[in-house]
């Protein structure tokens, strides 16, 4: 029998019934302190859940809708009542489509709703006044547990098969205008029980481990990290916000016993810049069991930082499409941050040129494309999958050594100049927030059928733009002069200043949409190009 969200909260309730599975916080609304954390238990949450399905079932049941229906949910996925009602109407024996508070735009909800023929939709409050005239059921979210209170039988789950839909996400970036479906089967969700099994596995089995909430329930990490979590009869801590200050780490470190630490790698970095002239927080961090990140790479410099002071820090590479599926070594020989494939599945690294052989150039040798292969139990949905059966990730890896892989960026952060040679462009970037640090906030290279790469620039403080190319190019100098002509930044004419956060972003994790600059800045990249000509 295939293993689901719902089988391992049952089966942790049974055996961890008083453990604490949530700490949420009581915050004080006159200072915004929080006055302490409330505990929810494994017994309450199961049955706080099957109040939720209650409820749900005879909601949607005078809609006459019938189970295994696709039921829209448009909340924020942040607090314990956002996970209620995703695991509510899961038990309710519907198929939670899942949309975070980051995509605001009805219109796309609506298609996305369309696509996938969902039957209701579940909403936030905040989108009262823009649900109008809808031709689909629509039902605010409870903002109570008391509010699901419903006297009634609890449903019975129909019987579904492996290839059946048990959940559906959407990718955190858009294509042609709107996220992308990501259908989730029984057999893809039975994978990722034993993948986050694994990934939760406890430090200590006389000791909870305890853990933080990392983003939206509506997202796929932390409904991945939350199935690890309730396997083990851990606990983990709703922060008053995800990008929660170093003050609020260190009361839960404190207050909660927090053990292991799990961030997006952009608000870990936040954490590990503040330590470096805090102490005590350096010292908190290096007494955990665990400091992991995910989401993307952390700049070399921090990553670095964190190693030499004896930080217990672990990678965790996944997508939305497949949840984790490398974590790196960790420890403290050079080997700690390679990356290797999960116990269980089916992955291949295969070269992106077959012919290509050692002697290539140091920008292409040897890059291996990750593949997720459709025998392996967590390869998506069919509908994402490629001609020959296979999920082909885009993500570009270097064997360092047998099994152990350095992630070098996706195939799109390989762009391709005019006359098809590529060019690394998050090697660009790493070397442009290495040495500019003080005057760079981001950046991202673009230059996609181009005869040379464009970098773009959010500066960190006021600073006249042409001051600021003009240190970019000095600083960064060594570095373009090592690189092949079709690689480098050589003129301050390469370089384009906009003003902070202007940047196309994804929702999730505010990585930069390379292809969404290309076309936005069309006009300029024109431009320049015409002047560097």
């Amino acid at each position: 029998m295939s293993s689901t969200h719902l089988s391992v909260l049952e089966a942790s309730a049974s055996r961890f019934p008083s453990r604490p599975v949530f700490r949420t916080p009581q915050v004080d609304p006159t200072t915004s302190h929080i006055i302490q954390w409330q505990t929810v238990t494994y017994r309450q949450f199961l049955l706080d859940v099957e109040n939720f399905a209650r409820h749900w079932s005879m909601t949607l049941g005078r809609d006459r809708i019938p189970q295994r229906s696709v039921i829209g949910l448009w909340i924020g996925g942040f607090t314990y009542i956002d996970v209620l009602h995703i695991y509510g109407i899961s038990r309710a024996g519907y198929v939670p489509q899942m949309f975070s508070l980051r995509l605001p735009n009805p219109d796309v909800i609506f298609e996305l709703l369309h696509r996938a023929n969902a039957q209701a939709l579940v909403f936030d409050s905040s989108f009262q006044d823009v649900l109008k005239n809808t031709s689909l059921p629509i039902h605010p979210a409870l903002n109570t547990v008391e509010a699901a209170l419903t006297a009634g039988p609890l449903p019975i789950l129909p019987q579904c098969s492996p290839d059946d839909i048990a959940l559906m996400f959407h990718t955190s970036g858009s294509t042609s205008g709107s996220p992308k479906l990501v259908p989730c089967t029984y057999r893809w969700l039975n994978a990722t029980v034993h993948k986050s099994s694994q990934i939760s596995k406890p430090f200590s089995p006389v000791r909870q481990d305890v853990t933080t909430w990392m983003g939206s329930m509506c997202h796929i990490g932390q409904s991945f990290m939350l199935i690890g979590t309730l396997q083990h009869g851990s606990c983990v801590i709703q922060p008053t916000m995800i990008d929660f200050s170093p003050a609020e780490l260190v009361d839960m470190i404190h207050r909660c016993h927090l053990n292991r630490l799990r961030q997006f790698a952009a608000f870990l970095a936040k954490q590990l810049r503040a330590s470096r002239h805090d102490t005590k927080l350096l010292s908190l961090l290096a007494g955990l069991d665990e400091v992991l990140y995910t989401g993307m790479s952390l700049p070399r410099e921090d990553e670095e930082w964190a190693y030499h002071n004896g930080l217990p820090i672990k990678n965790l590479f996944g997508s939305t499409e497949c949840g984790a599926t490398l974590i790196s070594v960790g420890g403290c020989d050079p080997s700690a941050p390679l990356l290797r494939s999960l116990e269980g599945v089916s992955y291949s690294f295969v070269p992106i040129n077959p012919e290509q052989n050692e002697a290539g150039h140091q920008s292409t040798a040897r890059m291996l494309e990750f593949i997720i292969r459709a025998e392996s139990g967590d390869c998506p949905h069919p509908s994402l999958r490629s001609a020959d059966g296979h999920f082909h990730t885009g993500d570009l890896f270097q064997e360092a050594a047998p099994g152990s892989y350095v992630f070098r960026g996706r195939d799109d952060d390989w762009i391709k100049s005019e006359n098809s040679l590529r060019c690394d462009t998050k090697a660009v970037e790493d070397n442009v927030r290495a040495t500019c640090a003080g005057l760079v906030a981001d950046c991202i290279v673009v230059g996609t059928g181009r005869p040379s790469p464009v970098l773009f620039v959010e500066p960190a403080d006021d600073i006249d733009p042409s001051r600021l190319k003009k240190e970019i190019i000095r600083k960064t100098r060594h570095f373009h002069s090592r690189r092949y002509l079709h690689e480098r930044i050589s003129s301050p004419n390469m370089i384009i200043v906009v003003p902070r956060q202007t940047l196309p972003r994804t929702a999730t994790k505010g990585n930069i949409r390379r292809q969404e600059v290309e076309t936005r800045y069309k006009a300029e990249l024109d431009q320049v190009y015409g002047l560097v000509r």
